[in-house]
């Protein structure tokens, strides 16, 4: 066995007791050195705060989308003002202004104000029985326009109350879903309403109750300004319009009243009865008007001598849906505001008969022969053709009755638009019918073809209020001789205007057959 030195035995012994001392130093060391490292990882997550601009811009963009989905979720009423219904909403916009939406006819803009809201006002329809309750009980015309005015006051002040609830709502319940914090959550709800507040002042600051003399129009409503006339020249002539205005919504049940009251008149069994219609333009209440008269008068068949639309649009097609059933064969011809897809739409229908380039039909025992107006011109300010274009289609409708004379089948009433086309037609036909005058003509030409203009049937349509006094509505009932196929007699109907409710029919008789007079002969080569 081998001895170790003494000296290195001391040695070991030495060394282990210095490591046994210093083993608990070491380890406090080693956890005051994790300690500190788990504080050096600490110290960063404390140091990324979110910048303070970020956090506003995403509580901003919380509060406005939430808002705006409020609105868009129940910030609308519906409101009832005089006899229409309406729903009124606000909408965020850039701009502000408010906006009429009257479907199908298209929108209305104003700058009203400038805010970030916009007012959007779609009438959706009319009322008829309060319509109806207005016509009962006339005394409330007087105060119609005080009515409307506190139906829309009590609009707007629900629609700014359910706005306020709306945006609260709306932006209280996003931040809750984003932030999952009830306080952030109110925070945004009370942003939203500080804010729609904030519009709201802005808005009422920068009210332009001046904006209705500047609209802006879009969709058929675009033709206004040229329909109805200088929009100042209205406001400065309010006290007129505002009496004709305020009575619209009653004029067509005045109407249908009316023309149940006409004084009826029994001709003789054999006669044959026409009524005679023109320019329309788009007026309802017109339908209504000849269907009573076709009843009352025993109409044996309807001429309508054009301008029975306003701009020709296929969106206005609808509207002469009724034709088919107004009680009689319906003769038509084209004028200046019917376009080719007006004409179109009416050659499918049942019960009429579209007349062009000359062409005749036989109905109820006459044979009419017409021509469309060659002319197109929905805006009046336009002319293209002028009477030039005029004289060239009455002497083409000569053309064709001519022919038709030579052919043994002679027209009895030929049929144009504008009156300048009728003149071509004097010497070959007795009677000639057109409209476009907006009022009633009658003379015997120089070859003695009668020329007979009736006036508006629509009361001009939307042209009714651009005078002091609204437009009349004119008909007129010709009676022939079913022998002869001559005129025998014609009464003017003229009914009172928008608003009015009088009511006139004058009979009249050609020279030849009142009393004692000597019949004058019938133009060359008309008579059978």
């Amino acid at each position: 066995m081998v001895r170790a030195p003494a000296a290195a035995t001391a040695l070991v012994r030495r060394t282990a007791d210095r490591a046994r001392r210093a083993l608990p130093t070491l380890g406090a060391l080693g956890a005051l050195g994790r300690r500190r490292a788990r504080r050096s990882r600490a110290v960063p997550e404390l140091a990324a705060r979110p910048n303070p601009y970020v956090r506003a811009l995403g509580l901003l963009s919380v509060v406005l989308l939430g808002a705006w989905l409020g609105l868009l979720v129940v910030g609308n009423v519906r409101v009832p003002v005089g006899p229409m219904n309406t729903t009124m909403t606000l909408r965020p916009s850039l701009t502000g202004g408010t906006k009429i939406n009257v479907s199908p006819l298209g929108a209305l803009e104003l700058a009203s104000h400038r805010a970030p809201l916009r007012l959007d006002v779609d009438v959706d329809q009319l009322d008829p029985d309060r319509a109806q309750a207005l016509v009962d009980h006339p005394e409330r015309l007087s105060g119609l326009q005080d009515e409307v005015a506190r139906d829309v006051e009590d609009g707007t002040i629900d629609l700014a109350v359910r706005s306020c609830i709306a945006v609260v709502v709306g932006a209280t319940a996003l931040g809750l879903g984003v932030y999952r914090r009830p306080r952030r959550a109110l925070a945004a709800g009370g942003l939203a309403l500080a804010l729609l507040a904030a519009s709201g002042a802005t808005a009422f600051a920068t009210w332009n109750p001046n904006s209705v003399l500047e609209p802006k129009y879009s969709g058929l409503l675009s033709s206004a300004p040229s329909l109805v006339g200088n929009a100042r020249n209205i406001v400065s002539e309010f006290d007129i319009y505002q009496k004709e205005l305020a009575r619209l919504v009653t004029n067509v049940t005045k109407l249908y009243d009316v023309t149940s009251t006409l004084p009826a008149y029994e001709p003789d069994p054999t006669t044959i009865r026409v009524l005679h219609v023109s320019d329309i333009h788009l007026n309802p209440a017109s339908w209504k008007i000849i269907a009573s008269l076709v009843k009352q008068y025993s109409i044996n068949v309807i001429v309508d001598s054009g301008d029975t639309m306003d701009h020709g649009t296929a969106a206005e097609n609808g509207f002469l849906d009724p034709v088919p059933d107004l009680g009689a064969p319906y003769v038509w011809v084209r004028g200046n505001h019917d376009s080719r897809l007006t004409q179109s739409y009416l050659e499918r229908m049942k019960n009429v008969h579209v007349l062009d380039d000359g062409r005749a039909v036989s109905v109820a025992g006459l044979r009419f022969a017409g021509i469309g107006d060659p002319q197109f011109t929905p805006d009046r300010a336009v002319a293209p053709g002028g009477d030039a274009a005029e004289d060239l289609a009455g002497a083409r409708l000569a053309s064709a009755l001519r022919d038709q004379r030579a052919a043994g089948t002679p027209a009895d009433v030929a049929i144009v638009h504008e009156p300048a086309a009728a003149r071509g037609t004097d010497g070959v036909v007795p009677l000639v019918l057109s409209g476009h005058l907006h009022h009633e003509e009658m003379e015997v030409m120089k070859y003695g073809t009668r020329l007979r203009v009736e006036g508006s049937t629509g009361g001009s349509g939307l042209r009714a209020v651009e005078g002091t006094y609204p437009d009349p509505i004119e008909a007129s009932v010709l009676y022939f001789d079913r022998d002869t196929r001559h005129l025998q007699a014609w009464d003017e109907i003229k009914l009172g205007g928008l608003g009015l409710t009088s009511a006139e029919v004058s009979r009249h008789l050609p020279k030849e057959n009142q009393p004692g007079a000597t019949p004058s002969p019938s133009p060359a080569g008309t008579a059978r």
